[in-house]
């Protein structure tokens, strides 16, 4: 993306109102079409920030338990990677001082993820990594909603919330294995409950969401047949026993939201 969005967005608005006077209000247009369709990416760029934030804190604690360890390690040094980069991505393209600082927390935080979830496991460690990654997923959540607020576009709530169920998915693995690991208190299961709650929530409005293309119902009905199933695995969270099915679960519904919200994206450019 070239051009810094949300500086860009304000100029584009005053360039409309002046061109229409003389009569070339739709080079305007297609200006502001390309100004929303980079907004919206940059909206999933930091959705995916949300849900990196969860995966990271899960990955630590899978391996930490020895459950999927090598997949949990590979997984762990991936999201990390992949956080950092995107962080560069959002504060490269974005222009915008209150956004701007909430990003430099962002990366204070991601240093301190980084630097704990490549610590040796203990129940201290699991419960920092859990905590920053709270702190992250808020920071994310802020700039995802200041990003929508900005352009104050409709179609980038769909774009939002289908971003939103990757990161769900991947809280419910992380809050079910922190308790198989020992942080055994009500805010864990209170936690993966609502996640479970909010995302059969999310579902249904994207189910219903009226300008799904065929490709887009026909993936959210396949997430659909597997969430029917799989979501009793996950509420029996005090019971455990299952976190290889979690695990797999929810990557695979995470993966299943990923390209979802691409094609979201795709639409509305």
């Amino acid at each position: 993306m070239k051009n810094k969005i949300i500086k860009n967005v304000s100029t584009v608005i005053a360039s409309m109102v002046l061109m229409s006077s003389v009569g070339i209000a739709e080079n305007v247009s297609t200006a502001n079409t390309a100004v929303i369709a980079d907004t919206m990416q940059l909206i999933n760029t930091a959705g995916k920030q949300r849900m990196l934030s969860q995966k990271i804190a899960k990955a630590y604690l899978y391996a930490g338990k020895k459950v999927a360890t090598s997949k949990a390690n590979k997984e762990l040094k991936s999201a990390l990677n992949d956080l950092l980069n995107s962080h560069k991505l959002l504060t490269k393209e974005i222009n915008d001082p209150e956004i701007n600082n909430l990003l430099a927390f962002v990366e204070l935080s991601s240093e301190d993820f980084k630097a704990t979830a490549n610590e040796p496991f203990n129940l201290d460690n699991a419960q920092l990594v859990l905590d920053l990654s709270e702190s992250m997923l808020e920071g994310s959540q802020y700039v995802v909603d200041s990003l929508k607020e900005k352009i104050k576009v409709t179609e980038s709530k769909v774009v939002g919330l289908s971003g939103k169920q990757r990161m769900l998915s991947q809280r419910i693995a992380k809050y079910y294995i922190a308790y198989q690991a020992g942080i055994k208190d009500k805010n864990t299961v209170d936690q993966m409950t609502e996640a479970v709650r909010m995302f059969s929530s999310t579902h249904s409005v994207l189910m219903q969401n009226k300008t799904n293309t065929p490709e887009i119902n026909r993936k959210l009905n396949e997430i659909d047949r597997l969430w029917k199933i799989v979501y009793k695995f996950y509420l029996s969270i005090e019971k455990g026993g299952l976190p290889l099915i979690v695990y797999n679960t929810t990557n695979n519904i995470t993966k299943k939201m990923d390209n979802i919200t691409k094609l979201y994206v795709e639409l509305y450019k």
